[in-house]
């Protein structure tokens, strides 16, 4: 296992940050849903993910996670609040969406636990813990031959 994540976490997670964009362009360029404020705070985070690990994916930079890692952590923060303002009643009137679209709105709300919220914080979940598996496991332990 740690050898697959070495030789393939940071593609995955770079496929991960592809699926969540791609999925955010459709939700809002195919079928009309208009962002709201928190939704905007999210891309904001995810979209650079994917250019950023898509570049170490191609270039091998492994040390790619030690910078795109704050990005994901803070975007899975406002995919928590958000999604904990859609799920906790009350917690919307702290600091209520004021333009546009309500942050507490659910478009999409399977199962009536799966909302566009729960999804982005799945994705930057999985970023975060593909970079942080492939940092643990990328560090080969130092070869102890004696010196010649």
């Amino acid at each position: 296992m740690s050898a697959w994540i070495r030789n393939y976490g940071l593609y995955m997670a770079w496929l991960v940050s592809l699926a969540a964009t791609g999925g955010s362009l459709y939700l809002s360029e195919i079928l009309h849903y208009i962002p709201c404020n928190l939704c905007w705070f999210q891309r904001i985070f995810m979209y650079p993910l994917a250019l950023l690990l898509g570049r170490a994916a191609l270039k091998d930079d492994r040390s790619i996670a030690g910078y795109v890692l704050p990005l994901s952590v803070i975007g899975g923060l406002f995919s928590l609040y958000h999604y904990m303002e859609q799920k906790v009643p009350g917690l919307d009137s702290l600091l209520p969406c004021r333009t546009g679209v309500p942050c507490n709105v659910d478009y999409l709300d399977w199962f009536g636990f799966i909302t566009i919220p729960l999804l982005a914080l799945i994705a930057f979940v999985l970023i975060t813990v593909l970079l942080l598996m492939m940092k643990r496991f990328g560090e080969e332990p130092e070869d102890e031959t004696p010196a010649a």
